[in-house]
């Protein structure tokens, strides 16, 4: 790679001014209101980056992260089981409902760290983990986060941060499933198991030294 991380941090940070920061609602939205967040304006970021138990546990490190919810989005079966999906059968993807307070971190800054989380270049696969479910995709809840994530996607491409192109998916967003009660907060309650421990411990490390200023404390 030549400086990846670097240029994804350049092209979203010297950008977050090109928008407004108000985002619209979108009504097929998971609500994960509750009595520490009713007064609090959440937007939400809908990302797929491989197994949503290592997204899921990188982006709860983030500093106006209120939330963070594991599921699936983007397939044809209505409710959806994690066994279903793991067919690859099902058309979804593993995605985390990411909501946030936008006062305290924009959805630009959401975007480098979705790039920096895992490798965008992968198709339908990050690792060992492989399946159109593990595909690298963003659903949009409105216009402006369409726009970014397509700004975002062409000029890493056309500054070849990657050996290769980006194959992000960027498509609307629908509906969320949320998954099985057992997969959420699952690195957290789960930290001694061999994936956690082989697989999440890495890439959570690594997150947190390239984000360590946007860290919860």
């Amino acid at each position: 790679m030549k400086c990846t991380l670097k240029i994804i941090l350049l092209l979203a940070f010297s950008s977050i001014h090109l928008f407004a920061c108000a985002q619209k609602k979108n009504n097929h939205q998971h609500n994960p209101m509750n009595e520490s967040t009713t007064n609090m304006k959440l937007d939400t970021a809908t990302f797929g980056a491989g197994c949503f138990w290592c997204v899921e546990a990188q982006f709860q490190q983030l500093k106006g992260v209120v939330k963070v919810e594991s599921g699936f989005s983007g397939g044809q079966v209505e409710h959806p089981t994690y066994k279903q999906v793991c067919t690859g059968q099902t058309g979804h993807a593993e995605v985390t409902n990411i909501y946030y307070n936008p006062a305290v971190i924009s959805f630009d800054e959401l975007l480098a760290a979705f790039w920096g989380a895992h490798d965008p270049t992968q198709l339908n696969r990050q690792g060992e983990d492989v399946g159109t479910q593990y595909r690298s995709v963003i659903y949009y809840h409105n216009d402006e986060q369409k726009q970014k994530a397509e700004i975002y996607k062409k000029s890493i491409n056309e500054e070849h941060a990657y050996p290769s192109n980006v194959v992000t998916e960027i498509s609307p967003f629908t509906v969320f499933y949320k998954a099985e009660e057992y997969h959420q907060n699952y690195y957290s309650e789960n930290g001694s198991q061999p994936y956690c421990m082989f697989v999440i411990k890495p890439k959570l490390e690594k997150f947190q030294k390239v984000f360590k200023e946007k860290l919860k404390k």
